[in-house]
């Protein structure tokens, strides 16, 4: 564990994985610019060594949102900085899979950090919603266009528009969360998914991730080209060989 005293995000390192954990539990862990700061510092770590990355919120809250002392203050230059928008873009650009861990609420820009992961898992205590509007500004770090990617337009405009908070069943029958849990089995839920994750060859995963999120039209050329890449490792005929073996075997 890396922290300094009063640091906002604990970092957590193993050999596969890195867990994240917002550590603002006083305030629900409302994002701010130390906490923005720390998770840009932990997105250079993870960038230098890919790995997955588990995402927690110290306490019974993952986070409920930004500062709303600090945004009360924030103008129009600072919207135009992105401070929420780039930390969350970084986030979702990471090499390998980062998985949101949900207790009680995500709310607002803990929402949108939450939209920018690859998988989110909850408890029945989960509440993810958008009240920026309710606040007299909108949810611009990402929720405006990702979430209709996630949910489909219908349902991420009832939760932008008309404040929908949605609770951890409705969130799991739309696909926004992946499994709902115990809240006690959360973060051992997070790591099966890591586990399985992490079972899969490394540079594939990363490649698959790339190209997911690539633009349409850099398609089907940079799917061949990393197809190729993979096509040349060792991981790539060792896996293939074992797989082989154990079919004769069978």
């Amino acid at each position: 564990m890396t922290a300094g005293d009063g640091a906002a995000v604990l970092v957590e390192d193993r050999d596969d994985r890195t867990v994240l954990r917002l550590n603002r539990p006083d305030v629900r862990n409302a994002i701010d610019q130390q906490m923005v700061d720390e998770l840009h510092a932990a997105c250079t770590r993870l960038e230098q060594r890919p790995r997955v990355a588990l995402i927690v919120g110290e306490g019974t809250t993952f986070a409920a949102g930004a500062d709303i002392a600090q945004l009360r203050e924030r103008r129009r230059d600072d919207a135009l900085r992105g401070i929420n928008s780039g930390i969350f873009d970084r986030i979702r650009r990471l090499p390998m899979p980062t998985i949101a861990l949900i207790d009680g609420y995500a709310l607002g820009g803990g929402a949108e950090l939450a939209y920018a992961c690859d998988f989110r898992l909850g408890t029945p205590s989960t509440r993810i919603g958008n009240p920026e509007p309710g606040l007299g500004i909108l949810a611009a770090a990402g929720a405006g266009w990702r979430l209709a990617e996630l949910v489909g337009e219908p349902v991420a405009k009832e939760i932008l528009l008309a404040g929908r908070v949605l609770g951890a069943d409705e969130a799991l029958a739309v696909h926004l969360l992946n499994e709902v849990v115990e809240p006690g089995d959360l973060e051992t839920a997070g790591h099966r998914w890591a586990d399985r994750i992490a079972a899969q060859a490394p540079l594939a995963i990363r490649l698959t991730k790339s190209l997911f999120h690539a633009p349409r039209d850099a398609h089907p050329l940079i799917d061949d080209i990393a197809q190729a890449v993979l096509f040349e490792t060792d991981d790539k005929h060792d896996r293939m060989t074992a797989f082989l073996e154990r079919r004769k075997k069978d």
